[in-house]
């Protein structure tokens, strides 16, 4: 801009100097030509108002230009302050991130666990609660002491004769199979309700679990979902379970874990350890050229074999075996020719390792159970590990606790309620996490016999607060605080707990019909328990009650 002022300067000094007036001839004549100049004179006029309306011309588009170039960087200057603030609420929002993270860790670690101490929780999500005419406790012991004692007393001699039958069917298959090219079957355990004192409907089923492993020079190598960094939700609590030579070292060499391109080849295994044909691995059970044991490879094989032994032994017994459940392998049912029958489940399993974690082929099935991810992946089951965990905490509980009454009580009312409504989503599986909860938060003198009526509410409390919530974790994955007396593999403590209610999130009709069947369950809980309780006089309840006052 200041070139420009001074170029009107200079072209306005210019005409004043040129004009003819300011300098006249010495002879002050006019001279004869003067309308020849003033014509000129008018022209050059004419042509200098021209050159400053141009130069006024390029003056304002300077400082047009200038103005733009002012206003954009104040835009670049707001953009920075605006970037400056984004910046700022980035970071905050990033703090605000990890200080959640590391108290949803933190929660996860211990806290989750610590119901003890949660009375205000209790008061408020005992909602369902109000209304409802609990029984008293002279009513439940009557109740448990006819309904549940007097239908339990032929398990001990049911579970002996279940599993004599079973050793010596064990023992045959072994016999059938082909000790260099089938499958090694150990020995059975029983786990679960029938096994921990627990089980009230009928029809009582034992549940047996046979680990077996593959014939020499094979071995297993078991990954459990918990072994690698991240895994789908699909796929928590499953694990694969690869066959390999036993001289095999799948964790030392990367060729298995690498391609290595068509013209590379691996020094240690190209030439001693070549790829196995198909079919040899499929005589392993595993799946269609994989390495992976198949769990319906398993069943398929466990049912021919058990057939094979069945009919070596069938003339020493006065009964009929025969499988109850086609898509369980081991779901098998003894009919006496009176017309009884017993069921039992004898299931294959691989063991985790060298502890009692093992990968079950085919879990027993539930209103919430999850479809397999793919039939290369088991569900693991810690069965075991509940068993030793129940004997070793009722060591240090009072004479006659009522923790094993408190879980034979909802189980049975939560049955019968749904034989009149319909299946729900819930499984006495459920019924026993809760309680195994609430015996590592109680301490043992609440599980005496005479506040049977308290926990029982407590458990309901408890189940109320898991539905609401949509969360009831797995005992012992990423339990930090599992008795050391157990011997727990540290891997499965430290890993995510395991929402055993995440399927609710996924299917909400199944949650909403659970939680009005357990809302229903409450409201009938009096009638239910009442109808098979003989009636008590009023003045031996007020007994009952004043002795425990």
């Amino acid at each position: 801009m200041p070139v420009g002022i001074f170029r009107v300067c200079l072209v306005v000094i210019t005409a004043i100097v040129n004009h003819p007036l300011l300098f006249p001839e010495e002879n002050g004549t006019v001279p004869e030509n003067m309308e020849e100049i003033i014509q000129k004179m008018k022209e050059r006029e004419v042509s200098l108002r021209l050159e400053q309306l141009r130069l006024e011309q390029e003056i304002a588009d300077q400082e047009a230009a200038q103005k733009a170039v002012e206003s954009a960087a104040e835009v670049v200057e707001g953009s920075k302050e605006e970037k400056v603030r984004w910046d700022m609420w980035t970071a905050l929002s990033m703090v605000i991130f990890l200080l959640i993270e590391l108290w949803r860790q933190d929660f996860q670690e211990g806290n989750w666990q610590d119901t003890g101490g949660e009375e205000d929780d209790m008061a408020v999500l005992g909602r369902a609660f109000k209304g409802v005419s609990f029984p008293d406790k002279a009513v439940l012991a009557s109740f448990y002491e006819k309904r549940i004692l007097g239908t339990t007393g032929d398990v001990a001699r049911m579970r002996e004769m279940v599993e004599g039958f079973a050793d010596d069917l064990l023992e045959a298959l072994r016999s059938v199979c082909n000790r260099d090219a089938d499958m090694e079957v150990e020995d059975c355990m029983g786990v679960g309700s029938m096994y921990e004192n627990w089980r009230v409907r009928k029809p009582f089923v034992c549940d047996l679990i046979v680990p077996f492993a593959p014939p020499e020079p094979y071995c297993f190598r078991c990954q459990a979902w918990c072994s690698s960094d991240s895994s789908p939700p699909d796929e928590q609590g499953y694990g694969t379970i690869k066959v390999c030579r036993a001289d095999e070292d799948v964790t030392g060499c990367i060729c298995d874990k690498t391609k290595l391109g068509e013209d590379m080849l691996c020094l240690l295994h190209s030439q001693a350890n070549t790829t196995r044909p198909s079919s040899e691995m499929e005589d392993l059970l595993c799946f269609k050229n994989t390495q992976y044991l198949d769990a319906d490879q398993v069943m398929k094989w466990f049912q021919i074999a058990v057939t094979k032994a069945w009919n070596r032994i069938s003339h020493k017994y006065e009964f009929d075996l025969s499988f109850s459940l086609l898509d369980s392998p081991g779901a098998l049912k003894i009919k006496f020719r009176s017309g009884k029958s017993i069921a039992f489940n004898l299931t294959p399993v691989v063991q985790y390792e060298n502890s009692d974690v093992y990968f079950i082929s085919h879990f027993p099935r539930s209103g919430l159970a999850a479809e397999l991810p793919s039939s290369t992946h088991w569900f693991l089951t810690f069965a075991v590990y509940e068993r030793r965990f129940i004997q070793l905490v009722s060591k240090t509980l009072p004479a006659n606790a009522c923790h094993v009454s408190c879980l034979q009580i909802l189980s049975f009312v939560h049955g019968k309620q749904c034989s009149l409504t319909g299946p729900s989503g819930l499984s006495n599986y459920h019924l026993k996490t809760v309680m195994l909860h609430l015996l590592q938060a109680h301490p043992s003198q609440d599980w005496a016999p005479e506040k049977l009526e308290a926990r029982l509410q407590d458990m309901l409390k408890y189940l109320e607060k898991c539905l609401h919530e949509k969360k009831l974790y797995h005992f012992f994955i990423g339990n930090g605080k599992v008795p050391a007396e157990l011997g727990f593999p540290i891997i499965f403590q430290r890993a995510e707990p395991l929402n055993l209610f995440r399927p609710f999130v996924l299917h909400r009709d199944v949650y909403r019909k659970t939680v009005d069947t357990f809302h229903e369950m409450l409201r009938n809980m009096s009638a239910l328990i009442n109808e098979y309780t003989v009636h008590i006089p009023l003045a031996h309840t007020n007994g009952i009650r004043k002795e425990s006052l």
